[in-house]
Formats: structure tokens, C-alpha cells, sequence
């Protein structure tokens, strides 16, 4: 009996090592392979540079944009801007065009330059139609004052013309004055995000004024945050804005004198009557109590 008992005994021995065998083998072998898969999964779900690179590229213009508008909007140059567009003077650009906004790889960045008494040209819903040029009229015999250039705008679907008020084109002779009266609300902040300018307080419909001689380049409310704004092109390199105001007083196009009227206060886009005053030098704002004389 014995020596069975001891057989019998010898052989659950080995059946429940095997089974012991069995589980501390395969469980390492599972734990391997599930960590191999997650670590091999890992990158193809993160995509952070997926993501970074997915920002738009482009801009798709809204009727009433000037090339100039669209740039301060952006922080750009306009000169920049135009040029990786390969967009001459007078910068015509259409309702739904898609502008890049910033260099393709490899693009050269040959800055074109334009002259101050070019016309300013807002979207156009209609390129063909705007492209499209009448005879030219028969010469005048008497004297007349030179027109202003004409702007291009687009209202109810066409391509319109409006000419400028002024018959004298005042250059700009880098004298400033300030374009409204009233205390400064706010000091020009090169770090703060947002705008970068000047807040001046005033009552509604206080007088603005051009800050200098220029050209009225941008006159509309498609920028958030500004109300109804007016942009001036002083030259090539000085742009100034007057933002926040009630009312509109020049077109796109009029060139202006220093101390000219060209909007009434308001606060369209903001709490409180003022007018926010900003300069811009080659696309980069620039502390306008550098430029306006000590009150």
C-alpha cells in the first residue's frame, strides 16, 4: 500500500508545480507585452505639434477690408502684407479672397513700395467687374483743379466710385497735433496684450481731429474692439488711428490736414465716451506721446 499511496501522492505533486509553473510564467509575458503596445500607441494619439501647425495660414477678406485694415488687425505691415501676396498699389483686393499671412516656404520678401497719393481700395464683391476699365474721357479745355483718386467700395454687390473732397493734397511735414482735448485715460503700454495706444477722455460728439497730414486709408467698424474706427496713412513707414467714435466724417481715400475734424467722439466697442488714439511705425505700435507735442 505504501509505495502506491507514495506514487499517488508524488503525482498531484508535480500536477499542481506545473500549474504554478504555468501562472508565474505567463503573467510577466502579459505585463511585457501590454507595456510594449501602450508605449507604441503613446505617439500616434498625442499630436501637439499636429495641432500647433493645424492654425490658419490665410485670411478670407469680408466686404469693407482695405488691405490696410486687415493688416493693423493682424499686427502686420501692410507693406509686408501686400508683398507676400504679390499685391501692387493700389492694393485691390476682393470680398471672399484669401490673403496669406505670412511667407510661404521659400518666399522671397521684396517689399513693394507705394506712393502716398494712390487710391485706397476696399473689398469688392465683383473683381471681373471691378478690373473693368471705361474709355478714357475726352481732355478738358479750361483749367480745373486735379480730382482726388478715386476709392473703390463695394455696396449692394457692385464696384462704386468715390471721389475725394479735398483739392489740395497736404503732405505730411512730421508736425503732430493732438487729436482731440481731454485728459489721458491710459499711458501707452508696449508689454500689455491687446491694443497698444492711449485712451483721452471727452464728452459724445467732442470733436476729432487728423494728428497730422495724411491719407484716410480705413473708415468703417469691421475691427473688433475698436468701434467705429478711422486709420491714417501719414507715409510709407506712419500709420495713426482714432477708434471709439460716435460718427464718421471722412471716406477712404480723403487725404486730411493736421487739426481737421474727421469724427465726432462716441463709444462704440467701449463703456464710456473717449477716443482711443494709437501710432504705428512700420506695422509696430509706438508710444504716440512721442509724437504729439507737450500739452
Amino acid at each position: 500500500m505504501y509505495p502506491r499511496y507514495r506514487a499517488i501522492i508524488t503525482g498531484l505533486c508535480v500536477v499542481m508545480l506545473g500549474g504554478c509553473a504555468a501562472q508565474t510564467i505567463n503573467a510577466p509575458i502579459d505585463s511585457r507585452t501590454n507595456s510594449r503596445s501602450a508605449a507604441t500607441q503613446a505617439p500616434a494619439s498625442s499630436s501637439p505639434a499636429t495641432a500647433k501647425s493645424a492654425q490658419p495660414d490665410f485670411y478670407v477678406v469680408k466686404r469693407g477690408d482695405t488691405l490696410y485694415s486687415i493688416a493693423w488687425n493682424l499686427g502686420m505691415n501692410y507693406r509686408e502684407l501686400a508683398s507676400i501676396n504679390d499685391i501692387r498699389s493700389p492694393y485691390t483686393i476682393y470680398k471672399d479672397q484669401r490673403l496669406r499671412v505670412r511667407p510661404a516656404l521659400g518666399q522671397q520678401r521684396a517689399t513693394p513700395v507705394a506712393l502716398p497719393s494712390q487710391p485706397v481700395v476696399s473689398a469688392s464683391a465683383t473683381p471681373a467687374r471691378a478690373a473693368t476699365s471705361k474709355p478714357a474721357a475726352k481732355p478738358v479745355t479750361k483749367s480745373v483743379a486735379s480730382p482726388q483718386p478715386a476709392v473703390a467700395s463695394a455696396k449692394a454687390g457692385k464696384a462704386s466710385t468715390v471721389a475725394g473732397q479735398n483739392s489740395v493734397v497736404p503732405a505730411y511735414d512730421g508736425k503732430w497735433v493732438w487729436p482731440t482735448r481731454g485728459r489721458v485715460l491710459s499711458q501707452f503700454q508696449p508689454s500689455a496684450a491687446g491694443k497698444k495706444g492711449i485712451d483721452i477722455g471727452g464728452h459724445a460728439d467732442q470733436p476729432v481731429n487728423a494728428a497730422a497730414n495724411g491719407m484716410v486709408v480705413y473708415a468703417g467698424s469691421g475691427l473688433v474692439g475698436y468701434g467705429r474706427l478711422i486709420i491714417v496713412k501719414h507715409n510709407e513707414s506712419l500709420l495713426s488711428a482714432y477708434g471709439h467714435n460716435n460718427k464718421l466724417l471722412v471716406n477712404e481715400g480723403e487725404h486730411v490736414s493736421a487739426g481737421q475734424m474727421i469724427a465726432k467722439m462716441g463709444s462704440s466697442g467701449t463703456n464710456r465716451n473717449q477716443l482711443y488714439f494709437e501710432i504705428r511705425k512700420n506695422g509696430k505700435p509706438t508710444d504716440p506721446l512721442g509724437y504729439l507735442p507737450k500739452q
